[in-house]
Order: C-alpha cells, then structure tokens, then sequence
C-alpha cells in the first residue's frame, strides 16, 4: 500500500502578518518619538532590546523541543494516533497531551508545529493547544488554585473539557469545507 505524504506548504520570514506587526510597531516607536522626544524613545528601544536577548534563547531551545520531537517520535505512531485517519480517539489523544504536556506557548507552539509536520491532522493539533490553553494542569496548579481555591478550579477544568474536542471537530469540519487560509483561495 502507498503512502501518501501530504505537502508542505514553505514558509516564508516576513509574510503579510509579520508585515503588519512591523507596520505597527513602526507606527509605535514613530508616534512616541514624535510625541515623548529621542531620550524616552531610546529608553523604550533600550528595555524591549533587552526583552528580545532574554526572549531569544528561550525561543531558540522552544524550537529546537519541536525539531527534535519530529527527530525522536515515528512519523507512522503519529500518523495513527492523531493522523487525518484517526478519527474522535486521534482528537481525545491530541486533547489529553494538550493536558498532559507543561510548559509555556515558547515550547507548546513548536511542538504543535512539529506534529502537524509528522503527519497529525489539524484537527488534532487544534485540540491538542486548546486543551493545553484551557485545561493545563501547570496553570491550574500554579496560578489558579492558590488564587480562586479547589472548588473553582476544579469546575472550572471540567467545564472546559469538551472545547478541545469541539474545537477539534470544528477544525476538522472548516479543513473539510476548504476553509484553509492557503493564499490564493
């Protein structure tokens, strides 16, 4: 039996997303210059210099995490588990590692990229960051439950158990209708 391997789309650096964002922050830095003079400018370009060199390591280990998941996990075992044939179960496995795996969107959002290079549907991987975003134990545990105290936080995640897999399903329904956000459809 063949196997059919899906295209992957090349990325490019600067793409209209990343030429808005600079627009804007040009559009920014313009504005206070004009309005707050050099000095406060150079103060601002100064600290968020500083931001981007503590930022930048953490952005390269986040991923080189997703270049070597696709290094150390079989694309077949990915493929079935969460691949475009796996059906619900390949949503619910995708939900309970968005649960399981800690770590800030630096490590999640390359590991995210990761699986959908080694064959995880986008369906899958929709639900595997929605589950991390709304249903991560790390959050809950650190930030939640010292705040708002068990009997939220409980609620709380078991309410928010069935987004990722209606989010999922809903990823999975848009791909199917042709809503692919590829340029030129």
């Amino acid at each position: 039996m063949a196997e059919t391997v899906t295209p992957t789309r090349r990325r490019r650096a600067f793409d209209v997303s990343t030429a808005v964002i600079a627009g804007a922050a040009f559009a920014a830095a313009a504005a206070v210059y004009l309005r707050d003079g050099q000095e406060h400018f150079l103060a601002i370009f100064g600290s968020d210099l500083a931001l981007f060199g503590e930022m930048l390591p953490k952005v390269l280990a986040g991923c080189l995490i997703g270049a070597f998941v696709t290094m150390i996990l079989p694309r077949e075992l990915v493929a079935r588990w969460v691949g475009h044939e796996s059906g619900f179960s390949g949503l619910l496995v995708a939900a309970f590692f968005g649960f399981l795996l800690p770590g800030g969107p630096i490590t999640i959002y390359p590991v995210a990229g990761a699986f959908l290079v080694m064959g995880a549907d986008a369906g899958a991987v929709v639900a595997f960051i929605t589950a991390w975003t709304l249903c991560g134990y790390t959050r809950a545990l650190v930030w939640e439950l010292p705040f708002f105290g068990p009997h939220f936080v409980i609620w709380r995640i078991v309410e928010a158990i069935p987004l990722p897999l209606i989010a999922g399903l809903l990823a999975r329904l848009a791909l199917r209708a042709g809503v692919t956000g590829k340029p030129g459809r």
